[in-house]
């Protein structure tokens, strides 16, 4: 007890939330430090997953390293392979035909209603309704069965390769992935009654852990979580790529800045989605040129560049340099679930309930795995470090991806 007004002391302890967590699929660990039940400050500590997989591209050739670009994230398998493949695209100053890019496009929209619907089964399920879960992941297999329809495959699609695709969508299956497309527009609408008007997820939802539309500026938040704070930002709008800028579709945007919101976001963006997949199956069946692909050369000379794609959780960058061989010389990946864990889940979770934090991490939707490729160096004393608020703050904010 205080000597001066007799009130307890209060203390505050720090809780190691994972490596191993019921909540996590994957290893990583938030070091939340607590005032009774209340969260007061949480430090993200990534690493626990790292596969040194850039190093692994680029010690093979640009046809082999696709297949490891598809193998970064399970969810985001065809946006990783897809990117990668415009990266040395761009390299060559290559234009693929048409129908590969209505076909990609095919491919990374059912991949968006995929991630998002896993998504709500997860958030679902860390509310404690496993029936949201339950009907998510149902609604999820006729994605599933579509890409298995179209590529062969459920989870590693190998549709991309350099200057095109491998594989037709024949008219014959047009019809088939139209009809899970009507069946998944009645659960979307299912879905955003569901989290609009239930009670118990609105209370578990709503108001929790908001992210200010400043702080999400300052921190170059993006992709789904941004988009929740009311910040008009999406690639396929912003810096167009394939044929996006052809289709008739809009950004979703939400102000609220809360985990609602960001629920939300993705279950209007899985109607736009499939408005999208419509649009480029209407054109693929009246599309007479039947070409898939353009001759790509093994050999790429010196050069550089980037390719930047929307993934599910956001903007996806690729820089790739070539060296006049057949293997490149240095690729780069950066991940949306980067930016967004590493520097969204403090302010998100300061001043929460402890008991609110596996619905408010669910809503940022990380992925841990696309995270732990980076190490970043502090270039006075030539160790690697984390790079926290206070670290950006001191040196600024553009050398934190050196």
């Amino acid at each position: 007890m205080s000597k001066e007004n007799d009130e307890p002391v209060r203390k505050t302890y720090c809780l190691p939330v994972g490596p191993q967590h019921p909540m996590y699929v994957e290893a990583e660990n938030l070091a939340v430090t607590l005032d009774g039940e209340t969260i007061t400050k949480v430090d993200v500590n990534i690493g626990y997953m790292h596969r040194g997989i850039e190093e692994l591209m680029q010690k093979r050739n640009y046809i082999q390293a696709i297949y490891l670009a598809e193998r970064i994230c399970g969810i985001c398998s065809s946006v990783h392979s897809t990117t990668y493949c415009q990266a040395v695209e761009n390299l060559l100053d290559l234009d693929i035909p048409e129908r590969a890019k209505l076909i990609r496009m095919v491919m990374l929209e059912l991949e968006r209603i995929h991630s998002h619907f896993l998504f709500l089964g997860l958030v679902g399920y860390q509310i404690g309704l496993d029936t949201v879960f339950m009907y998510s992941w149902r609604d999820r297999e006729h994605v599933m069965d579509a890409l298995e329809l179209l590529s062969g495959n459920r989870v590693n699609y190998a549709m991309s390769t350099i200057g095109g695709v491998r594989r037709d969508i024949p008219g014959g299956k047009l019809g088939e992935v139209l009809k899970r497309l009507n069946l998944l527009e009645k659960s979307v609408d299912y879905h955003e009654r569901l989290f609009r008007n239930d009670r118990s997820i609105r209370a578990r939802t709503m108001g929790l852990g908001k992210l200010q539309k400043g702080y999400s500026l300052d921190y170059s938040i993006i992709g789904p979580v941004a988009r929740g704070s009311g910040i008009r930002t999406d690639i396929r709008a912003d810096v167009p790529y394939l044929l996006y800028d052809d289709m008739d579709w809009r950004v979703i945007v939400k102000d609220g800045g809360d985990t609602h919101a960001r629920v939300m976001v993705k279950i209007l963006e899985i109607r736009q989605s499939i408005k999208i997949i419509r649009s480029c199956l209407s054109r693929l069946a009246r599309l007479q040129d039947r070409a898939l692909t353009v001759r790509a050369p093994t050999i790429i000379a010196p050069t550089e560049a980037i390719a930047v794609s929307e993934a599910p959780r956001g903007e996806l960058i690729y820089y790739a340099r070539s060296n006049g061989t057949d293997m490149p010389e240095r690729l780069r990946i950066r991940t949306p679930s980067f930016m967004n864990l590493l520097y969204c889940l403090p302010p998100m979770l300061e001043g929460e309930q402890l008991a609110d934090l596996p619905v408010i991490v669910s809503s940022a939707d990380p992925c841990f795995s696309c995270c732990d490729r980076v190490t970043l160096i502090d270039e006075k004393s030539g160790s690697a470090r984390r790079v926290d608020e206070a670290w950006l703050k001191k040196h600024g904010e553009g050398r934190a991806g050196r």
